[in-house]
């Protein structure tokens, strides 16, 4: 039996996805290495703390996360009123909120081989940097962002494949718009609650080859060593 081609909702949904995976993983980028370094660098009492909130995802329902900030982006709560009052409107059921709740969701993805990555460098370059009179940024950028290339590398596609696949937390921010709040996950949804079973077929078997081809990489290269998992 020769299966339907893609829809137009269903090519909708793969972008609004693809794009919305870009963007979360560039944030979770720029966010995620200071938050990974201080992790890795501190001996505060709150590292523990802080620790535990960044992998709240990795153990809490997306239906629960995503609910709390749905209520905290929401008229009332105290996202939405600052959203509100800097003229952004609310966030729940847009694209960027989409993208606050997918940073939130892949951030241990993120934070986790950065850290291991940062951790696994040691004091010996660091300690040879300051000898040579390099300064806190110059010896970032000169010496621990080359070193700690195979954790950005995994971060990056570990962001971007979490994102990809989420679920729980886009469907509870974001509802099912099309063309707007609509990805793909929640697409697959759709077309197996309508019966459509042929169309579902190839968006779940393009997301099953898409995540073997990303655990490959990640187990089958040197690269997993920054991935705590």
């Amino acid at each position: 039996m020769v299966m339907p081609a893609l829809d137009d909702a269903s090519l909708s949904a793969i972008w609004l996805t693809l794009k919305l995976a870009s963007i979360t993983t560039v944030l979770l980028l720029l966010l995620g290495t200071p938050i990974a370094w201080w992790l890795a660098r501190t001996r505060s009492r709150l590292k523990g703390p802080i620790g535990a909130v960044v992998a709240l995802p990795l153990v809490l329902p997306p239906s629960v996360l995503g609910f709390y900030l749905l209520v905290a982006m929401g008229p009332n709560g105290p996202v939405g009123q600052l959203t509100q009052t800097v003229g952004l409107g609310v966030l729940p059921f847009t694209f960027a909120g989409l993208v606050v709740g997918s940073v939130f969701y892949s951030m241990p993805f993120v934070v986790q081989p950065l850290q291991n990555a940062f951790e696994a460098i040691g004091e010996r370059p660091l300690e040879a940097a300051a000898t040579l009179r390099a300064g806190p940024l110059d010896t970032f950028f000169t010496v621990v962002l080359p070193l700690a290339r195979p954790g950005f590398v995994t971060a990056s596609i570990l962001g971007f494949a979490h994102t990809v696949g989420e679920f729980g937390v886009v469907l509870m921010i974001g509802g099912n718009i099309p063309e707007k709040t609509r990805v793909l996950s929640v697409q697959i949804y759709d077309h197996v609650e309508a019966l459509e079973y042929a169309q579902a077929h190839w968006l779940a078997g393009g997301m099953l080859l898409f995540s073997f081809l990303v655990l490959l990489v990640l187990y089958a290269s040197p690269l997993r060593q920054g991935w705590r998992g």
